[in-house]
């Protein structure tokens, strides 16, 4: 299998989430099933904090066994590869589909992940694509991740259920909590809350754009990665900008993780802790939609669930009031059952990896 070639295309458009997910898709790719994958990326200085190996002088280089290429208008276009996957729409290089053609490559966009009913039903439809105005044999192929089996599956690496980390201080008198959130959460209605509960809390916070809203919460004219803060039952510790490795082991030792996006809401899935998740915002309220679709099907099963639709909607809305985070507290034992149950479900399906290799070589 290793003389399969795979391209993968990754425009870096929302922070760290395209080429987190481009990024474990290659790996998984190339340590699963020996395929060789060479991984454009338009900005390496962005993905250096995803690929700390990454040096952003070289256009071309091998970061744990991977071909990366600086994707830019001076890139050599002229030989393309057996699969080409082009991330989330970004748009492939003329001159590269001209290569394609040449090759008959495999074409296929991986599409943003999502539980809403509508997924199944365009899951792996063919578009056939046209060069010049005239036909040139390539179909472009729309594989959409998803949580059922008529879906593409989801990113799952064969070790990812591995509980057992020590990346935090394991006190028990603590209840621990990750914060990985965008800018626009009620990030200072969360710490006061924290702030005035009964037990003592402990949160950890990643270095990214939302050290602003913590330091003004503080009073605190600067903030960095090792700072640490304190007021009545909240501790805050800033952590630096975390690998993928680290960041799912923070997730694994904390015993609730708020997470946005893609990739750290599906790890925040995998580890099977209680967590809050925070869709990126979209227009006439998108995000909104593929909120309720995801707490429709993952919690489908659990009977008291309306803390739960209150907690993430009033979160994603910008707000969360006091009553609400309490009421949460009150259900997290049941929640934290729950969520077990729940990821080690999904864990039993096909990972989009594998699903993706399979459908690939059936084409």
């Amino acid at each position: 299998m290793i003389n399969q070639r795979w391209d993968i295309f990754c425009k870096i458009v929302d922070n760290f989430g395209d080429i987190g997910v481009c990024w474990r898709l290659a790996r998984q790719l190339r340590v699963e099933h020996g395929l060789d994958v060479r991984l454009w990326i338009d900005d390496l200085s962005a993905a250096q904090a995803i690929i700390p190996s990454l040096d952003t002088e070289k256009n071309l280089q091998i970061c744990d066994e991977i071909n990366i290429t600086k994707w830019d208008e001076n890139a050599a276009f002229s030989q393309a590869r057996d699969v080409v996957i082009e991330a989330f729409a970004c748009g492939l290089p003329p001159r590269y589909l001209v290569a394609m053609v040449r090759q008959q490559s495999k074409w296929v966009n991986l599409e943003y992940l999502s539980a809403e009913d509508w997924v199944a039903d365009f899951h792996a439809k063919p578009s056939p694509q046209s060069y010049l105005n005239s036909a040139n044999g390539l179909t472009r192929y729309f594989y959409f991740p998803g949580f059922t089996e008529a879906t593409g599956g989801l990113i799952r690496e064969r070790n990812t259920l591995d509980r057992h980390s020590d990346f935090v201080r394991n006190d028990h008198d603590d209840l621990k909590i990750s914060l990985f959130c965008y800018p626009n959460a009620p990030i200072k209605d969360l710490l006061f809350a924290l702030q005035t509960n009964i037990h003592r809390v402990s949160v950890y916070v990643p270095e990214s754009n939302i050290l602003p809203q913590i330091a003004d919460f503080f009073d605190a004219e600067t903030i960095d990665a090792g700072d640490y803060f304190s007021r009545d039952n909240l501790q805050v510790h800033i952590l630096p900008f975390l690998s993928q490795v680290d960041y799912d082991q923070l997730l694994r030792d904390c015993d609730i993780n708020f997470v946005r996006g893609e990739d750290s809401w599906l790890r925040a899935i995998w580890v099977g802790k209680p967590f809050i998740w925070q869709p990126y915002v979209q227009d006439e309220g998108a995000h909104i939609k593929k909120l309720e679709a995801f707490l429709d099907l993952f919690y489908a099963h659990l009977s008291e669930k309306k803390v739960l639709y209150e907690a993430h909607g009033y979160w994603s809305a910008g707000q969360l009031p006091n009553n609400i985070w309490n009421a949460y507290l009150q259900q997290w034992p049941t929640i934290k059952t729950y969520t077990l149950q729940r990821s080690e479900h999904l864990a039993q399906q096909a990972d989009l990896a594998a699903k993706l290799v399979i459908f690939c070589n059936k084409l």
